[in-house]
């Protein structure tokens, strides 16, 4: 059986699920399409040589009857106005981040999803299927090192350009390890902090740059997290787990060991698209095989809404330098299933 998906949104993330749904996954393919802009749908579909519709509207794509699951990868403030369509039609839907822009957003497609009462929803949050991630938790889970008790974790991009801004490190940067480590401990934040060191010269001056992200989670575990976003030498994810009897570090990715020249050399990656390529193919191959066995398995709404009411906390603790609680209700019973 083939799975008929519509994509709302046509931009870069947009395009290349496109991509990899006609060209590199199994088990589906893309019959409509639509965009804000008519135009880019209409190129797309061209460019990716597709027979696919193109809808003027996200709403009528969504209620097409040969449409048989979503991919929402528009704008972000749409994100949650075309989820909730979705879970209304009953058709599963697989929205990139922002799962919506705030996290009473989320909430609603918390509550939209609950009161159908069977999972449609998953967030792309591609982490959870990577395979270095994928390993350190078989770590943890296997107790080889114990109980965890701290994590040292940075996130490092060479530059990024002028509007970014303070809070984007949170909501466009650390998101990932919001979520990602929300994941890898099977545990929740119950509070942060924010501390700013002295500020690199290479940041715009609206940008604080570097930040590190203090961590207090509900068993225990202390986790820091370096914010460098114009760090120039490349792209670099760091996560270290110390256990009780041991210690675990996030693998680097596979790369030739170089010796030319009188230096032994590894190159580093410099764009976030390489570091993290394979996992979007198994995280979307994922997404497709669970809807044909009628059961999500991957990041949830709930994750979406725990990630957005974290996210808050950290731009409140930016603001204000505090110890700031990270609030959750409790998780709906509903949600209390196995995940990717």
């Amino acid at each position: 059986m083939t799975l008929n998906i519509g994509v709302i949104g046509t931009g870069a993330i947009g395009r290349d699920h496109i991509r990899r749904c006609s060209q590199v996954l199994q088990g589906a393919r893309v019959v409509a399409v639509n965009d804000i802009n008519r135009d880019n749908a209409a190129k797309a579909v061209n460019d990716l040589q597709l027979d696919a519709r193109v809808y003027d509207s996200g709403h009528d794509l969504i209620k097409a009857a040969d449409v048989q699951a979503v991919l929402v990868t528009s704008w972000g403030p749409s994100h949650e106005e075309f989820v909730l369509a979705a879970i209304a039609a009953g058709k599963p839907v697989f929205c990139e981040k922002p799962l919506a822009v705030t996290a009473q957003g989320c909430k609603n497609i918390v509550d939209a999803e609950a009161k159908y009462g069977k999972r449609l929803v998953q967030v792309g949050f591609m982490r959870p299927y990577d395979q270095g991630y994928r390993a350190l938790k078989q770590v943890l889970t296997s107790g080889q090192i114990g109980e965890p008790l701290m994590l040292h974790c940075a996130h490092r991009n060479p530059t990024v350009g002028e509007a970014y801004t303070t809070d984007m490190a949170i909501t466009d940067t650390l998101i990932h390890e919001i979520d990602v480590l929300r994941w890898l401990l099977d545990d929740d934040y119950v509070s942060v902090q924010v501390v700013f060191p002295r500020k690199s010269p290479k940041a715009f001056p609206h940008l604080k740059d570097p930040q590190i992200v203090l961590f207090e989670t509900a068993k225990g575990t202390r986790i820091d997290v370096e914010i460098f976003v114009n760090c120039q030498y490349g792209y670099d994810i760091q996560c270290e787990v110390v256990g009780e009897t041991g210690i675990a570090k996030l693998p680097e990715p596979s790369s030739v060991q170089l010796r030319s020249g009188a230096r032994l050399s590894t190159e580093i990656l410099t764009d976030w698209k390489d570091r993290f390529i394979d996992a979007y193919d198994v995280e979307l191959q994922g997404f497709i095989n669970d809807v044909a066995a009628g059961q999500l398995t991957g990041p949830s709404a709930w994750d979406g809404y725990a990630a957005a009411v974290t996210a808050d906390a950290c731009v409140a603790a930016q603001l204000s330098g505090e110890i700031v609680p990270v609030t959750l209700p409790a998780r709906p019973a509903f949600y209390n299933k196995p995940s990717a």
